[in-house]
């Protein structure tokens, strides 16, 4: 799930200001984790949680850790129908096709034993809130996606499987590039996103690519770099330059829970 949080981190100063191209400083002095890195631990809290009861209760704990820690970090940048959400006392999902549904669901795939269990568990966790259709399909296409690189299909295969279930994916770069712009929704951010997977070489790539493109870059380069980080690992010099902008309360948990999940590459 690290890989979100990298591309959280080195999008969250571009998402306001693109800057379309590859060549740039990959951790700013003014980079910060945001809403996806907050949302992406609530969701793996959840699920760590109930993992042992075969996930029963998953969406009733979801909701309980995205509130949690929606009150531990109020100011991460919520969309506001999500920041009204966190504050219910009995929250409902509102309909929401926002790119929010899959910018935080990376970790349903490193727990889930097959496919069928993959879409069951990313419907759980995203349609306490983003319950549209559109939401629900963002967030599955982004977990399939990452659990077939998790289980070695190749690129070819996972464009297949994404196309012939989710998304057309018959983007042009050069074009991605001039005309892509802001956009917060699911079916026009997660199919940027993976196809700035599916064109990278490398984890650095995809995550210099999916900044290059544009638009909500934060959430695109959280989506597409927990789609490169199953496929590739992370580098250990980007992983451990990430870790620094994490705070200690995220840091501990991260490290107790989550590291050595995480594949690194060492370059």
């Amino acid at each position: 799930m690290f890989g979100a949080i990298v591309g959280d981190i080195v999008g969250s100063i571009y998402e306001f200001k693109n800057i379309k191209r590859k060549d740039f400083r990959l951790f700013d002095q003014y980079c910060f984790f945001t809403d996806d890195s907050v949302m992406t631990f609530a969701v793996a809290e959840a699920l760590r949680k109930t993992q042992d009861k075969n996930f029963k209760n998953l969406d009733k704990q979801t909701i309980k850790e995205m509130q949690k820690f929606g009150e531990l970090y109020p100011h991460a940048s919520y969309g506001s129908s999500f920041k009204s959400w966190l504050k219910e006392k009995n929250p409902k999902p509102y309909n929401s096709y926002g790119n929010g549904a899959a910018m935080r669901v990376s970790p349903v795939a490193y727990l889930a034993n097959n496919l069928d269990e993959v879409k069951k568990l990313s419907k759980e966790v995203t349609a306490v809130s983003h319950n549209h259709d559109e939401g629900i399909k963002g967030a599955e296409a982004t977990t399939v996606a990452i659990w077939l690189a998790l289980n070695n299909r190749s690129k070819d295969e996972i464009k297949k499987h994404i196309e012939d279930n989710y998304y057309k994916l018959d983007f042009d770069y050069e074009e991605l590039k001039e005309n892509y712009c802001f956009n917060e929704t699911c079916q026009d951010t997660v199919p940027q996103a993976i196809y700035c997977f599916l064109i990278s070489n490398d984890f650095e790539d995809c995550l210099r690519t999916s900044v290059s493109i544009g638009g909500d870059t934060d959430t695109l380069c959280a989506i597409s770099c927990a789609i490169a980080e199953a496929y590739y690992g992370i580098p250990e010099k980007i992983h451990d330059s990430a870790l620094s902008y994490l705070d200690k309360r995220l840091l501990k948990l991260y490290n107790k829970h989550y590291r050595r999940s995480t594949k690194l590459t060492v370059v």
